[in-house]
């Protein structure tokens, strides 16, 4: 019997032997893999070698993150995408990425580039920046244009005289008249304006006449009644803003000095108005000459009654205001003060405004 039971005995041990070895070798293989797995997955969420050079990202509209994230691989910003795909699961992100090029470094980490995706922190487009300030003339715009765009004076002041491609509503009482300077001075709203790198001055002009088209629609809903009733078109009330923009500079007193305009055309006076000599020199003068006053011109309100042919500017919605709703007066002069107020004295009489121009005088010495 103890041979036998011996015997039997042997293999079993033999049998063990075997089958923890191979439970074993399959704890190391286990652990091996794992270990394998997780020396991969430790590396796959490494940032990239750093560098200073810059690379651009571009994600689309509408990109799920998927598409962002192969992206990011074939840009050499991650290792791999599945990882990172791994990764914004496990932090429940990638929902809010924002579409736009977003310029990015070699060695960000994964935080890093979930946070720049997430507030949007896109390349700012380079733009073209232009101011065009209230009471501007054509020429002045032409010459802030040439300071500040890549725009050319005589490409601008060429394309003005065409209204052929823009189809603005405001431009409908624009009159074919001859005696017309510049045929859109005065519906350039002045504004600063922002325009992608590669615009046109053609593009320039369209949006600028956009926005006088956008302020004439933010007046009062009378407006249109209110030139009616005193037999006005669009183009008469902005050459009526232009001539209030030219010669006021203290708010108050823009619908007073409209009132004065409004009374001198009832009574179908000349406006002699300064501004439009000055519309017709070269350079301004600081004070005018009799001579000045003689220059031959539709534009010159001394030698012609009533408004001359066209805007001498580009109005501000105030001077636009004011030539629509003019105060009541009865004043028909006004002269400015000379106590450095820039401001004016207003009289019903020609007796009246030759006692306020000696009180100016007298202000001055």
């Amino acid at each position: 019997m103890w041979d036998q039971s011996g015997g039997m005995e042997q293999p079993r041990r033999h049998r063990r032997k075997i089958v923890l070895i191979i439970v074993g070798f399959l704890l190391l293989l286990i652990v091996g893999i794992v270990s394998g797995v997780g020396l991969y997955l430790a590396s796959a969420l490494q940032p990239m070698p750093a560098s200073d050079q810059e690379v651009r990202v571009t994600i689309p509209p509408g990109a799920g993150s998927v598409a962002i994230a192969k992206e990011l691989e074939a840009k050499g910003l991650i290792k791999n995408s599945s990882i990172f795909m791994y990764y914004l699961k496990v932090k429940k992100q990638g929902s809010h990425f924002q579409a736009g090029e977003y310029s990015m470094k070699s060695g960000m980490t994964f935080d890093q580039l979930i946070d720049k995706m997430n507030s949007g922190d896109i390349v700012k487009e380079e733009v073209i920046r232009v101011t065009i300030p209230e009471g501007f003339t054509i020429q002045q715009i032409a010459g802030k244009l040439e300071e500040q765009t890549p725009w050319k004076a005589d490409a601008f002041l060429k394309q003005a005289e065409d209204t052929a491609p823009f189809k603005e509503s405001v431009l409908s009482t624009l009159p074919d008249d001859k005696n017309i300077k510049h045929k859109l001075e005065g519906y350039l709203f002045p504004e600063t304006y922002e325009f992608k790198k590669d615009s046109t001055v053609e593009e320039f002009i369209d949006r600028s006449l956009q926005q006088l088209d956008k302020e004439l629609s933010a007046l009062p809903a009378d407006w249109k009644d209110k030139l009616k009733e005193r037999g006005l078109t669009v183009h008469q009330m902005l050459t009526i803003a232009s001539l209030i923009e030219r010669e006021v500079v203290v708010d108050e007193e823009r619908a007073t000095v409209s009132s004065v305009i409004d009374n001198r055309l009832k009574k179908k006076m000349p406006l002699q108005i300064d501004a439009t000599i000055q519309y017709l020199l070269d350079k301004p003068k600081e004070r005018l000459l009799e001579k000045d006053l003689q220059i031959q011109s539709p534009y010159n309100t001394y030698l012609n009654a009533g408004l001359p042919p066209g805007p001498i500017a580009s109005p501000s919605f105030a001077s636009i205001q004011a030539a629509i709703y003019p105060k009541d007066t009865k004043y028909l002069f006004y002269v400015t003060k000379k106590d450095g107020s820039k401001g004016h004295l207003f009289a019903e009489t020609f007796e009246e405004h030759k006692k306020n121009i000696a009180e100016s005088k007298k202000a001055a010495q």
